[in-house]
């Protein structure tokens, strides 16, 4: 998630903590970024993700950074340790001329269709493609509704709304059985506020 979007959702969203200015939340990141357990309980950061070659750049962990309101990306430590690992297993150049040095003794050469010969590394397994789609339906206690809503906006909602490029779409459905019947006073006032308050669809029905 960049730290613009973080910025801009402490300012919009009343259910997040509230901070007296932009320049708090900005010293709060960059002590999340220094920690040097930043894998268990902070983050990692990058300048910018390069789509074609899908590796952050300028990635950083474990050290202060200088953070500003416009720049930067905050970066899931798991997502961070697998780039570090990958890049940190690439060989680098070899012998004079930057031709690639042989193996040495015991060690695997590269064989048609992957893989290594005998006394080589084993191929390393893809990493599972990721889910790209989450839905999920709640039952909420009509009595309460406002302080149900706000956790789950607060423990479901803002963390899919901060993965970048994620579109999320929040519908409530509201059910009613009255056997009673609902009175006309009832059915005027609700009719009227939902169409104000732009209801896709609502209505009163008579068994």
């Amino acid at each position: 998630v960049s730290v613009k979007q973080i910025v801009e959702d402490f300012a919009r969203y009343p259910y997040l903590p509230r901070v007296s200015d932009p320049a708090v939340l900005l010293k709060a990141v960059g002590d999340g970024v220094g920690l040097l357990t930043w894998e268990h309980d902070a983050f990692a950061f990058a300048d910018s993700f390069d789509d074609e070659a899908e590796r952050y750049r300028g990635l950083r962990t474990g050290r202060l950074v200088s953070l500003s309101e416009a720049a930067g990306l905050l970066v899931k430590p798991d997502v961070a340790r697998r780039q570090i690992d990958d890049e940190s297993s690439i060989p680098a150049p070899g012998g004079p001329g930057g031709s690639p040095v042989g193996p040495g003794p015991g060690g695997g050469s590269p064989v048609p269709g992957g893989g290594s010969q005998p006394g080589g590394d084993s191929p390393v397994a893809p990493e599972p493609a990721q889910p790209t789609r989450f839905h999920g339906t709640v039952d909420l206690d009509s009595a309460r509704v406002g302080r149900d809503a706000g956790q789950i906006a607060d423990e479901v909602i803002s963390h899919l709304h901060g993965l970048i490029g994620a579109e999320v779409t929040v519908t409530l459905e509201i059910q009613a059985k009255v056997p009673s019947g609902a009175p006309d006073n009832v059915v005027r006032t609700v009719t009227e506020n939902a169409r104000t308050l732009k209801f896709t669809s609502q209505g009163f029905e008579r068994e």
